[in-house]
Protein backbone atom coordinates (compact mmCIF):
# COMPACT_ATOMS: atom_id res chain seq x y z
CA UNK A 1 0.00 0.00 0.00
CA UNK A 2 3.10 2.60 1.24
CA UNK A 3 3.99 1.71 -2.79
CA UNK A 4 0.81 3.23 -4.12
CA UNK A 5 1.11 6.34 -2.12
CA UNK A 6 1.24 9.33 -4.51
CA UNK A 7 3.99 11.10 -4.85
CA UNK A 8 3.58 14.74 -4.80
CA UNK A 9 6.68 17.36 -5.80
CA UNK A 10 6.04 20.39 -3.85
CA UNK A 11 8.16 23.50 -5.11
CA UNK A 12 9.13 26.02 -2.33
CA UNK A 13 8.30 29.21 -4.54
CA UNK A 14 10.16 32.45 -3.34
CA UNK A 15 11.78 31.74 -0.47
CA UNK A 16 11.07 35.55 1.10
CA UNK A 17 6.89 34.79 0.80
CA UNK A 18 4.62 32.41 2.91
CA UNK A 19 5.64 29.27 0.97
CA UNK A 20 7.19 27.58 3.40
CA UNK A 21 4.94 28.58 5.91
CA UNK A 22 1.93 27.45 4.14
CA UNK A 23 3.56 23.95 3.30
CA UNK A 24 5.29 23.61 7.04
CA UNK A 25 1.52 24.04 8.19
CA UNK A 26 0.21 21.49 6.04
CA UNK A 27 2.47 18.80 7.04
CA UNK A 28 2.43 19.56 10.63
CA UNK A 29 -0.74 17.41 10.71
CA UNK A 30 0.28 13.50 10.70
CA UNK A 31 -2.64 12.92 9.15
CA UNK A 32 -1.47 14.64 5.77
CA UNK A 33 1.40 11.95 5.32
CA UNK A 34 -1.37 8.82 5.27
CA UNK A 35 -2.47 10.54 2.11
CA UNK A 36 0.96 11.22 0.14
CA UNK A 37 4.75 11.40 0.00
CA UNK A 38 5.46 14.96 -0.15
CA UNK A 39 9.14 16.03 -1.96
CA UNK A 40 9.60 19.57 -1.13
CA UNK A 41 12.20 20.64 -4.13
CA UNK A 42 14.16 23.82 -2.69
CA UNK A 43 16.48 23.76 0.63
CA UNK A 44 17.10 21.97 4.18
CA UNK A 45 18.96 25.44 5.41
CA UNK A 46 16.11 28.14 4.17
CA UNK A 47 13.06 25.35 5.38
CA UNK A 48 15.19 24.99 8.86
CA UNK A 49 15.29 28.84 9.08
CA UNK A 50 11.36 29.52 8.30
CA UNK A 51 10.67 26.22 10.26
CA UNK A 52 12.47 28.62 13.53
CA UNK A 53 11.58 31.82 12.71
CA UNK A 54 7.85 30.80 12.47
CA UNK A 55 8.32 28.16 15.78
CA UNK A 56 6.41 25.65 13.65
CA UNK A 57 6.92 21.81 14.73
CA UNK A 58 7.25 20.26 11.31
CA UNK A 59 9.89 17.99 10.52
CA UNK A 60 11.59 16.92 7.59
CA UNK A 61 14.33 14.29 5.88
CA UNK A 62 16.92 15.38 3.60
CA UNK A 63 17.13 13.17 0.32
CA UNK A 64 19.11 13.52 -2.65
CA UNK A 65 16.28 12.94 -4.92
CA UNK A 66 12.23 11.70 -4.51
CA UNK A 67 13.65 8.01 -5.39
CA UNK A 68 15.19 8.25 -1.44
CA UNK A 69 11.71 9.57 -0.53
CA UNK A 70 10.62 7.99 2.78
CA UNK A 71 7.10 7.30 3.67
CA UNK A 72 5.40 8.88 6.47
CA UNK A 73 7.94 11.67 5.71
CA UNK A 74 8.26 15.16 5.03
CA UNK A 75 11.10 14.81 2.59
CA UNK A 76 13.71 17.76 1.23
CA UNK A 77 15.74 17.67 -2.06
CA UNK A 78 18.20 20.24 -1.83
CA UNK A 79 18.51 22.36 -4.92
CA UNK A 80 19.03 25.87 -4.28
CA UNK A 81 22.54 27.57 -3.31
CA UNK A 82 23.12 27.17 0.45
CA UNK A 83 24.34 30.93 0.37
CA UNK A 84 21.07 31.98 -0.47
CA UNK A 85 19.79 34.08 2.80
CA UNK A 86 15.93 34.29 3.56
CA UNK A 87 14.82 38.61 3.79
CA UNK A 88 11.17 37.93 4.56
CA UNK A 89 8.74 40.50 2.02
CA UNK A 90 11.94 41.54 -0.48
CA UNK A 91 11.54 40.65 -3.62
CA UNK A 92 15.22 39.54 -4.05
CA UNK A 93 16.36 38.35 -7.80
CA UNK A 94 18.57 35.48 -5.72
CA UNK A 95 15.59 34.16 -4.55
CA UNK A 96 14.07 34.37 -8.10
CA UNK A 97 16.22 32.44 -8.75
CA UNK A 98 15.95 29.80 -6.08
CA UNK A 99 12.48 29.60 -6.80
CA UNK A 100 13.42 29.07 -10.64
CA UNK A 101 15.92 26.00 -9.84
CA UNK A 102 13.21 24.22 -7.71
CA UNK A 103 10.98 24.39 -10.43
CA UNK A 104 13.78 23.05 -13.24
CA UNK A 105 14.44 20.38 -10.42
CA UNK A 106 10.78 19.21 -10.07
CA UNK A 107 10.04 19.27 -13.98
CA UNK A 108 13.13 17.08 -14.34
CA UNK A 109 11.98 14.29 -11.61
CA UNK A 110 9.24 14.34 -13.37
CA UNK A 111 9.50 13.60 -16.48
CA UNK A 112 12.42 10.83 -14.59
CA UNK A 113 8.97 9.10 -13.10
CA UNK A 114 9.97 9.98 -9.77
CA UNK A 115 6.89 11.87 -8.81
CA UNK A 116 3.18 11.72 -9.63
CA UNK A 117 2.40 15.63 -9.50
CA UNK A 118 3.14 19.17 -8.79
CA UNK A 119 2.07 21.52 -6.35
CA UNK A 120 3.57 24.96 -6.63
CA UNK A 121 4.06 27.21 -3.98
CA UNK A 122 4.14 31.08 -5.28
CA UNK A 123 6.40 32.79 -7.00
CA UNK A 124 7.44 36.29 -7.77
CA UNK A 125 6.60 36.71 -11.51
CA UNK A 126 9.46 39.24 -11.74
CA UNK A 127 12.43 38.31 -9.80
CA UNK A 128 12.19 34.26 -11.47
CA UNK A 129 12.43 35.89 -14.84
CA UNK A 130 15.86 34.50 -16.62
CA UNK A 131 17.20 33.52 -19.96
CA UNK A 132 15.40 30.39 -19.58
CA UNK A 133 12.11 31.69 -17.75
CA UNK A 134 11.09 34.34 -20.13
CA UNK A 135 7.22 33.72 -19.14
CA UNK A 136 4.14 35.37 -17.32
CA UNK A 137 4.15 32.87 -14.56
CA UNK A 138 4.35 28.84 -13.61
CA UNK A 139 1.39 28.24 -15.88
CA UNK A 140 2.74 28.95 -19.12
CA UNK A 141 6.36 27.57 -18.77
CA UNK A 142 4.76 24.15 -17.20
CA UNK A 143 2.90 23.92 -20.75
CA UNK A 144 6.14 24.97 -22.32
CA UNK A 145 8.40 22.23 -20.29
CA UNK A 146 5.64 19.62 -20.24
CA UNK A 147 3.06 20.27 -22.64
CA UNK A 148 4.22 17.98 -25.52
CA UNK A 149 2.46 19.88 -27.39
CA UNK A 150 -0.89 20.79 -25.57
CA UNK A 151 -2.10 23.81 -24.72
CA UNK A 152 -3.46 24.58 -21.09
CA UNK A 153 -6.23 26.19 -19.24
CA UNK A 154 -6.30 28.04 -16.12
CA UNK A 155 -8.92 26.92 -13.60
CA UNK A 156 -9.62 28.18 -10.24
CA UNK A 157 -11.52 26.17 -8.15
CA UNK A 158 -13.35 25.05 -4.98
CA UNK A 159 -15.13 22.22 -4.51
CA UNK A 160 -18.07 22.15 -7.11
CA UNK A 161 -16.95 25.92 -8.18
CA UNK A 162 -14.43 26.16 -10.97
CA UNK A 163 -13.50 29.18 -13.46
CA UNK A 164 -11.59 28.84 -16.02
CA UNK A 165 -10.28 31.46 -18.21
CA UNK A 166 -10.29 32.31 -22.41
CA UNK A 167 -7.41 34.69 -21.65
CA UNK A 168 -4.85 34.56 -19.01
CA UNK A 169 -2.21 36.81 -18.33
CA UNK A 170 -2.19 39.45 -21.12
CA UNK A 171 -2.52 43.20 -20.69
CA UNK A 172 -6.29 44.53 -20.39
CA UNK A 173 -5.64 46.61 -23.56
CA UNK A 174 -5.65 43.11 -25.39
CA UNK A 175 -8.27 41.39 -24.53
CA UNK A 176 -10.94 41.84 -27.15
CA UNK A 177 -8.22 41.61 -29.85
CA UNK A 178 -7.03 38.58 -28.63
CA UNK A 179 -10.57 36.34 -28.26
CA UNK A 180 -11.68 34.84 -31.48
CA UNK A 181 -14.21 32.23 -31.57
CA UNK A 182 -11.13 29.43 -32.29
CA UNK A 183 -9.64 30.34 -28.88
CA UNK A 184 -12.86 30.28 -27.20
CA UNK A 185 -13.74 26.73 -28.92
CA UNK A 186 -10.31 25.43 -28.14
CA UNK A 187 -10.87 26.59 -24.26
CA UNK A 188 -14.57 25.45 -23.64
CA UNK A 189 -13.08 21.46 -25.29
CA UNK A 190 -9.85 21.48 -23.08
CA UNK A 191 -12.67 23.04 -20.05
CA UNK A 192 -14.99 20.41 -20.94
CA UNK A 193 -12.66 17.35 -21.21
CA UNK A 194 -11.03 18.06 -18.23
CA UNK A 195 -14.18 17.97 -16.14
CA UNK A 196 -14.82 14.85 -17.39
CA UNK A 197 -11.47 13.13 -16.66
CA UNK A 198 -10.02 15.39 -13.94
CA UNK A 199 -13.33 16.05 -12.27
CA UNK A 200 -15.12 12.48 -13.31
CA UNK A 201 -18.16 14.56 -14.49
CA UNK A 202 -20.32 12.68 -17.09
CA UNK A 203 -22.29 14.95 -19.07
CA UNK A 204 -20.31 19.12 -17.85
CA UNK A 205 -22.71 21.74 -18.22
CA UNK A 206 -20.55 25.21 -18.58
CA UNK A 207 -21.79 28.74 -18.41
CA UNK A 208 -19.83 31.20 -20.70
CA UNK A 209 -19.80 34.88 -19.58
CA UNK A 210 -19.98 37.50 -21.63
CA UNK A 211 -17.37 40.02 -22.22
CA UNK A 212 -19.19 43.29 -22.48
CA UNK A 213 -21.66 44.96 -19.98
CA UNK A 214 -24.60 43.47 -20.30
CA UNK A 215 -23.34 41.01 -22.93
CA UNK A 216 -23.36 43.75 -25.39
CA UNK A 217 -26.50 44.68 -25.40
CA UNK A 218 -27.25 43.36 -28.68
CA UNK A 219 -24.73 45.08 -30.13
CA UNK A 220 -25.28 48.44 -28.21
CA UNK A 221 -21.76 48.28 -26.10
CA UNK A 222 -19.86 46.22 -28.52
CA UNK A 223 -20.14 43.38 -31.24
CA UNK A 224 -17.92 40.63 -29.58
CA UNK A 225 -20.98 38.67 -28.35
CA UNK A 226 -22.76 38.31 -31.55
CA UNK A 227 -19.92 38.40 -34.19
CA UNK A 228 -17.68 35.71 -31.83
CA UNK A 229 -18.91 34.37 -28.75
CA UNK A 230 -22.85 33.61 -29.41
CA UNK A 231 -21.41 31.81 -33.08
CA UNK A 232 -18.77 29.87 -31.32
CA UNK A 233 -21.09 28.94 -28.48
CA UNK A 234 -23.82 27.43 -30.96
CA UNK A 235 -21.21 25.16 -33.20
CA UNK A 236 -19.70 23.93 -29.57
CA UNK A 237 -23.19 22.49 -28.52
CA UNK A 238 -23.83 21.28 -31.95
CA UNK A 239 -20.85 19.09 -31.05
CA UNK A 240 -21.96 17.58 -28.20
CA UNK A 241 -20.85 20.35 -25.53
CA UNK A 242 -23.23 21.62 -23.03
CA UNK A 243 -22.47 25.36 -23.06
CA UNK A 244 -24.78 28.62 -22.36
CA UNK A 245 -24.44 32.07 -22.17
CA UNK A 246 -23.00 34.54 -22.87
CA UNK A 247 -24.53 35.84 -19.60
CA UNK A 248 -23.62 39.35 -18.30
CA UNK A 249 -20.44 38.75 -15.87
CA UNK A 250 -21.67 42.00 -13.51
CA UNK A 251 -24.31 39.85 -11.35
CA UNK A 252 -23.97 36.17 -12.24
CA UNK A 253 -21.41 35.37 -9.25
CA UNK A 254 -23.99 37.41 -6.97
CA UNK A 255 -27.15 36.18 -8.17
CA UNK A 256 -25.72 32.57 -7.39
CA UNK A 257 -26.35 32.06 -11.35
CA UNK A 258 -23.16 29.71 -10.82
CA UNK A 259 -24.20 26.79 -8.95
CA UNK A 260 -26.22 25.50 -11.52
CA UNK A 261 -23.18 25.04 -13.41
CA UNK A 262 -20.18 22.52 -13.28
CA UNK A 263 -18.17 24.95 -14.50
CA UNK A 264 -18.05 28.68 -15.79
CA UNK A 265 -16.08 29.96 -18.40
CA UNK A 266 -14.68 33.47 -18.01
CA UNK A 267 -13.13 35.80 -20.54
CA UNK A 268 -10.44 37.45 -18.93
CA UNK A 269 -8.17 37.08 -16.08
CA UNK A 270 -10.11 39.81 -13.19
CA UNK A 271 -13.32 38.65 -14.74
CA UNK A 272 -13.48 35.69 -13.27
CA UNK A 273 -10.57 35.81 -10.99
CA UNK A 274 -12.02 38.82 -8.81
CA UNK A 275 -15.60 37.33 -7.95
CA UNK A 276 -14.11 33.77 -7.30
CA UNK A 277 -11.36 35.09 -4.69
CA UNK A 278 -13.74 37.33 -3.66
CA UNK A 279 -15.83 34.30 -2.87
CA UNK A 280 -13.46 31.21 -2.42
CA UNK A 281 -9.96 32.45 -2.02
CA UNK A 282 -9.36 31.25 1.41
CA UNK A 283 -9.41 27.48 0.28
CA UNK A 284 -9.28 28.20 -3.52
CA UNK A 285 -6.81 26.38 -6.06
CA UNK A 286 -5.13 27.10 -9.02
CA UNK A 287 -5.29 24.20 -11.43
CA UNK A 288 -3.83 23.84 -14.75
CA UNK A 289 -6.10 21.50 -17.33
CA UNK A 290 -5.30 20.26 -20.41
CA UNK A 291 -1.59 19.32 -19.69
CA UNK A 292 -0.50 15.60 -19.59
CA UNK A 293 1.02 16.80 -15.81
CA UNK A 294 -0.93 17.32 -13.09
CA UNK A 295 0.13 20.90 -11.39
CA UNK A 296 -2.22 22.77 -8.90
CA UNK A 297 -1.44 25.93 -6.65
CA UNK A 298 -2.85 27.79 -4.30
CA UNK A 299 -5.06 30.68 -5.42
CA UNK A 300 -2.93 33.25 -3.66
CA UNK A 301 0.37 35.16 -4.43
CA UNK A 302 3.63 35.26 -2.00
CA UNK A 303 1.88 37.63 0.12
CA UNK A 304 4.91 39.37 1.58
CA UNK A 305 2.88 41.44 3.44
CA UNK A 306 2.17 38.79 5.95
CA UNK A 307 5.51 36.78 4.90
CA UNK A 308 7.49 35.85 8.28
CA UNK A 309 4.67 36.34 10.98
CA UNK A 310 2.95 33.31 10.85
CA UNK A 311 -0.15 35.10 10.22
CA UNK A 312 -0.69 32.89 6.63
CA UNK A 313 -3.45 30.14 6.20
CA UNK A 314 -2.34 26.78 4.98
CA UNK A 315 -6.10 26.32 3.70
CA UNK A 316 -5.69 26.93 0.29
CA UNK A 317 -2.25 24.81 0.11
CA UNK A 318 -4.07 22.18 1.17
CA UNK A 319 -6.60 21.99 -0.98
CA UNK A 320 -4.12 22.09 -3.23
CA UNK A 321 -2.63 18.94 -2.42
CA UNK A 322 -6.21 17.43 -1.92
CA UNK A 323 -7.02 18.26 -5.78
CA UNK A 324 -3.86 16.85 -7.12
CA UNK A 325 -4.31 13.63 -5.29
CA UNK A 326 -8.18 13.57 -6.42
CA UNK A 327 -7.18 14.56 -10.41
CA UNK A 328 -4.44 11.94 -10.09
CA UNK A 329 -6.86 9.30 -8.84
CA UNK A 330 -9.51 10.33 -11.07
CA UNK A 331 -7.07 10.05 -14.26
CA UNK A 332 -6.47 6.46 -13.65
CA UNK A 333 -10.01 5.42 -12.96
CA UNK A 334 -10.46 7.37 -16.28
CA UNK A 335 -7.90 5.59 -18.39
CA UNK A 336 -9.23 1.98 -16.60
CA UNK A 337 -13.15 2.72 -17.64
CA UNK A 338 -11.50 3.27 -21.08
CA UNK A 339 -8.91 0.70 -21.69
CA UNK A 340 -11.81 -1.60 -23.28
CA UNK A 341 -14.90 0.30 -24.01
CA UNK A 342 -18.16 -1.34 -24.12
CA UNK A 343 -20.62 -0.50 -27.08
CA UNK A 344 -23.11 1.87 -25.78
CA UNK A 345 -26.38 0.30 -25.78
CA UNK A 346 -28.29 3.27 -24.59
CA UNK A 347 -28.96 7.24 -24.16
CA UNK A 348 -28.84 8.98 -21.01
CA UNK A 349 -31.68 11.58 -20.81
CA UNK A 350 -31.53 14.35 -18.79
CA UNK A 351 -33.59 17.15 -17.87
CA UNK A 352 -31.77 20.34 -18.40
CA UNK A 353 -34.50 22.83 -17.82
CA UNK A 354 -33.53 24.22 -13.95
CA UNK A 355 -30.01 25.12 -16.01
CA UNK A 356 -31.79 26.15 -19.50
CA UNK A 357 -33.67 28.77 -18.08
CA UNK A 358 -30.34 30.80 -17.55
CA UNK A 359 -29.99 30.15 -21.44
CA UNK A 360 -31.22 33.51 -22.63
CA UNK A 361 -28.93 36.48 -22.06
CA UNK A 362 -31.31 38.24 -18.79
CA UNK A 363 -31.58 42.60 -19.29
CA UNK A 364 -29.50 44.40 -16.53
CA UNK A 365 -32.28 45.47 -14.30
Amino acid sequence: MEDNKIKVGITQGDINGVGYEVILKTFSDPVMLELCTPIIYGSPKVAAYHRKSLDLPTNFSIVNSAAEAAHNRLSVVNCTDDEVKVEFSKADPEAGKAALGALERAIEEYKEGLIDVIVTAPINKHTIQSETFSFPGHTEYIEERLGNGAKSLMILMKDDFRVALVTGHIPVSQIASTITKELIQEKLAIFNQSLKQDFAIGAPRIAVLSLNPHAGDEGLLGKEEEEIIIPALKEMAAKGILCYGPYPADGFMGSGNFTHFDGVLAMYHDQGLAPFKALAMDEGVNYTAGLPVIRTSPAHGTAYDIAGKGLASEDSFRQAIYVSIDVFRNRLRDKEAHANPLRKQYYEKRDDSDKLKLDSVEEDL
